[in-house]
């Protein structure tokens, strides 16, 4: 409807937005439905925002026509954009920026329309925007020289920013609210101070994160929409603010540095892309990205903020797009591609496993590279979706920059004429002086000529022309640079220039991996070229590092053109390691890739030894065959010999040769002081080959605490595999034969030093006496380690497991009371005296079951460790109760259990009554053991009547009754005044039996 100065198109709702000019008149319009248009269909809707039709026109079947929805503002309209996530339009004017959200009217069951609702303005004070981004809440916005990137955040009403972004004020829009030198700004240079002919530009200033709040710059919100309620408070949150200078001193005018391309860029990754589809999730990443003429800037604003790539043009840019895998550029006459790092960046808070031993990536700091440049004749406009490049192309008789630059030249020349006879007429020659003719040099002293606007384009231009170019596929690309980096690769394998070749089309591979909009089959190519890309990294760090050579420039327009250099250093060599875990190669593949290129060198690399030792101290490689085994033997005697110890007890050298490896050994011995560890490895090669007297010898060298120290580092001599799949060595069966304390003491020391877990100690028990002639599920080595463990621990989560385990195993035993008679390490005394948990048996204990008590002498050590359990002051008893079922108290052994289970749980009363039935002659040992302090009165409140009623019953010839009345009394007399006690005596009682202990209450 009039001529367009700006056209921007949403995927999200499908509509166009123009800013266009008609009668010296700006106005904003969106065009929804306009493919209607481009087919032909000339049905055509005019309406104000907010207002629909629902005329008779609407009615009945819906008519496909084009509707032009005009947008009233405040102000004119400078620039616009998108939201790529919602469709919601942010629109910049030279005061404030306005936020209209996307909707979607029901008009009727068939019909629907697009509009915009107005829902936020954003104040801005001594600020004009001259182009604006919008994506993801994020708004950045640009002038000339500055960049200022901010996020709307959501913010509860407590909070202290609350104040600080508060509503608009009523006066906001007056003109006395506005700062003096906002209308000074109107050209985006932000001035300190304004004079009438000159700029007095600020320094070079980034602030990234909080300190972009101190930029200067004032945002103030005002909510304009319907949902302003239901949407709660929001707040302006600082992400990131850049001001450019120009450099005069190298003859840049203003116009050359002026800022352009600004642009914020969303990536999804995986899950997070599928629900952008539906529920417009948040994306992984989010980057922001503006060029000046000859450098462009890529910073990433999610988690971190940072500057993650800049870029290095080789000629002037008119025009930069960034998308997912590349940076497009267009300058004068040619398009060029670079690489970007938005995967890298990704790729980090996508995978936590990243920049570990199991995956690696490369970095994001590392210098991007220059891809394909296709040369054109006078291009204006570069487009970019998918693998699509759209470019425009116009050749001009006379260019803008000609027209321009002649009319620059023209207004200099009069400037320096003028200013040369205003110095000589005051006396100053300025060919004389340097520094008035380097004054005079420069072009920046006109502020016309600097903020020279530029002309438009004539409608009549020459050979306008449109170009839709293909992008080649990742695949071929990733081949193309395989096959340039093979040039490096041949002069030095582990140079800069080829590494760097190489993480870029692993860079390539992964991007289009972590988008996931491929089909199935090509995504299985990529993921292939992934793992080779992963193997060549891994063959470049695990070689030592070579000579720094520098790229050769190539310019031919389907291959790569050059390369920047990247740092690749020894440092490095660790990266071998989590490359070649992706790459999917066995071990056995990754020795022989890197025997080729370490025959002819002087060592193996650093990173292939890395790799090698890594692999064999995680117990990750595959069993190597014989020769592989003795070819790793071999590397290490020449790598590093004094790792041979721990390379040999590695589960995957079960095949190596005994004799060559005992070489390899004895050769290590020989070149310094023996250690624990070599002695022990030595050891365990003589038991493979049959060897015991070399065994003993290498035994005895050592006391068994040093040895003890020998497995703790090393574990692999006793035990291969973690988990579930834990199995003994031969060292370990030969110990389980012939010593078992200095085992048992070793896989303790293993778990205090966490080297390996409670839940493998035991499957590593159970494995070793499989074949033993114990047939229950714990047999008395693994019951010696708990026992062991006990008294060694000091975690309480450890010692209630064990505690469980042992009162398990107790009870179990002496219910079943069947004993393969294997003699247990520590006898119920020796846990006593080193054990705390353990404690000393209750007198009225010994008399329930004395040493001499009719049972086998292993049963009576499992009760006494039992009782023990429960006499001391660890076990908790409440925990055990489900074991006690199957114990029952018909006999003493279960009744001393039983009654010392019932006490610790404080049922003193039951257990009275039980020993006055089942063994009376306890019960002052247990009166005097356990009636104590609140207890006391149990004394003669439950122990006396119970006494007499049994006396009653029995009869007088009870001795043991008798006996224990007396105790009773004794107590009660020294306890109790004389009227309470003349109350407890019976009345049946005989007088001369009472009458004693009354005196000597009443004394």
């Amino acid at each position: 409807m009039g001529s367009v100065l700006s056209i921007r198109h949403s995927a999200v709702g499908d509509y166009l937005v123009t800013i266009e000019e008609k009668n010296k008149a700006t106005y904003l319009r969106a065009y929804t439905n306009w493919r209607y248009q481009a087919v032909e269909k000339t049905r055509v809707g005019v309406r104000l925002l907010g207002h629909l039709l629902r005329g008779s026109s609407f009615r009945g079947t819906p008519k496909e026509q084009m509707e032009i929805i005009e947008i009233p503002l405040f102000e004119p309209p400078l620039c616009m954009a998108c939201c790529s996530l919602t469709g919601d339009l942010l629109v910049g004017c030279a005061k404030s920026l306005v936020v209209f959200s996307l909707k979607r009217q029901t008009l009727s069951e068939q019909l629907s329309v697009l509009d915009f609702e107005r829902v936020l303005i954003l104040h801005i004070q001594g600020w004009s925007p001259s182009q604006v981004a919008f994506c993801a809440g994020y708004v950045a916005l640009q002038t000339e020289l500055e960049v200022l990137v901010v996020k709307l955040t959501p913010q509860q009403k407590s909070s202290a920013a609350a104040e600080e972004h508060a509503l608009l004020p009523e006066d906001i829009m007056t003109e006395t609210s506005i700062d003096e030198d906002a209308e000074m700004t109107k050209d985006g240079f932000s001035p300190l101070h304004a004079q009438e002919d000159f700029f007095l530009f600020p320094k070079h200033q980034e602030m990234l994160g909080n300190e972009a709040q101190e930029c200067g710059i004032s945002l103030v919100l005002e909510w304009t929409g319907m949902e302003a309620e239901s949407r709660g408070d929001m707040s302006v949150v600082y992400v990131l603010f850049r001001r450019f200078a120009p450099d005069f001193f190298q003859g840049c005018s203003v116009e050359e540095t002026r800022l352009h391309s600004l642009q914020l860029h969303p990536m999804f990754t995986g899950k997070q892309k599928e629900a952008s589809d539906s529920k417009r999730g948040e994306p992984t990443c989010v980057f922001v990205f503006f060029s000046l003429p000859n450098t462009g800037y890529m910073y990433s604003l999610k988690n971190t903020v940072e500057l993650v790539s800049t870029y290095q043009y080789p000629e002037k840019a008119h025009q930069a797009v960034l998308s997912d895998q590349f940076l497009y550029i267009i300058t004068r006459n040619a398009l060029q591609c670079f690489t970007v790092r938005c995967s890298a960046v990704a790729a980090r808070v996508d995978d936590p496993y990243i920049d570990t031993t199991m995956k690696a990536c490369p970095p994001v700091t590392m210098e991007v590279c220059a891809l394909r440049i296709q040369l054109f004749i006078g291009l204006k406009l570069l487009c970019q979706d998918g693998n699509q490049i759209v470019l425009l192309t116009a050749a001009d008789v006379d260019s803008k920059e000609d027209t321009e630059r002649t009319a620059r030249r023209n207004t200099e020349s009069r400037e320096h004429r003028a200013l040369t006879g205003i110095l000589v007429a005051v006396g100053l020659e300025p060919s004389s002086t340097p520094t008035l003719e380097s004054l005079l040099s420069r072009s920046f002293l006109s502020r016309k000529t600097s903020v020279c606007k530029p002309t438009e384009p004539a409608d009549s231009g020459h050979g306008w022309n449109l170009y839709v170019i293909t992008s080649v596929s990742t695949l071929q690309l990733y081949r193309e640079i395989v096959e340039y980096s093979k040039r490096y690769e041949q002069s030095s394998p582990s140079s800069q220039s080829c590494v760097h070749l190489l993480s870029e089309g692993h860079l390539l591979l992964r991007t289009a991996l972590l988008l996931q909009d491929c089909e199935s089959a090509e995504r299985a190519q990529l993921q292939e070229a992934f793992q080779e890309s992963c193997a060549q990294l891994g063959d470049c760090f695990s070689r030592s590092a070579g000579s720094h050579d520098h790229p050769i420039c190539d310019r031919r327009y389907h291959s790569l053109i050059w390369c920047l250099i990247c740092r690749f250093d020894k440092k490095d060599c660790h990266l071998a390691l989590p490359y070649y875990k992706m790459s999917g190669l066995a071990v056995t593949d990754v020795i022989k890739r890197n025997m080729p290129v370490s025959s002819i060198s002087a060592g193996y690399g650093k990173g292939f030894i890395f790799f090698l030792k890594h692999s064999l101290y995680e117990e990750t490689m595959e069993e190597l065959s014989k020769d592989m085994a003795d070819k790793v033997l071999e590397i290490f005697s020449v790598a590093e010999p004094a790792q041979l110890p721990h390379v040999v007890s590695s589960p995957s050298m079960l095949n190596a040769d005994p004799y060559s490896a005992m070489t390899h050994l004895r050769q290590l011995e020989a070149s310094g002081a023996p250690s624990i560890t070599l002695s022990l490895c030595v050891a365990s090669q003589a038991l493979r080959k049959g060897d015991l007297h070399t065994y003993r010898q290498q035994m005895d060298r050592h006391a068994e605490m040093l040895q003890v120290y020998g497995f703790i580092e090393e574990p692999k001599l006793l035990l291969h595999g973690r988990g579930k799949g834990v199995l003994p060595t031969i060292l370990a069966q030969h110990l389980h034969d012939t010593h078992e304390g200095l085992l048992v003491a070793a896989v303790v020391a293993l778990h205090e030093n966490s080297k390996i877990r409670l839940e493998e100690a035991d499957l590593f028990f159970q494995e070793l006496c499989k074949d033993g002639a114990e047939a229950d599920s714990s047999p008395q080595l693994l019951v010696d380690f708990w026992e062991a463990l006990l008294v060694a621990s000091s975690h309480e989560a450890i010692i209630q497991e064990l505690l469980f385990r042992l009162t398990s195993v107790y009870i179990d035993r002496i219910t079943r009371r069947d004993r393969s008679g294997v003699k247990a390490l520590k006898t119920a005394e020796d846990l006593i005296n080193s054990c705390s948990h353990y404690g000393m048996l209750y007198p009225w204990v010994s008399i329930l079951t004395p040493v001499q008590f009719n049972i086998t002498h292993d049963h009576q050590e499992d009760l006494h460790k039992l009782q023990s359990l429960l006499c001391g002051p660890t076990l908790e008893v409440s925990s055990i109760l489900p074991l006690l079922e199957q114990l029952t108290d018909s006999d003493r052994t279960g009744l001393s259990v039983h009654v010392l289970c019932a006490t610790k749980l404080g049922q003193h009363e039951t257990s009275i009554d039980r020993l006055l039935d089942r063994c009376p002659e306890a019960i002052i040992p247990y009166a005097n053991h356990e009636l104590q302090n609140d207890k006391l009165s149990l004394w003669w409140q439950k122990l006396f009547p119970e006494v007499c009623d049994r006396i009653r019953t029995a009869g007088n010839d009870n001795t043991v009754l008798l006996s224990a009345l007396k105790e009773t009394l004794v107590v009660a007399a020294k306890e109790l005044n004389p009227l309470d006690f003349l109350d407890l005596l019976p009345d049946d009682g005989t007088a001369h039996f009472f009458l004693p202990h009354l005196l000597e209450c009443s004394q």
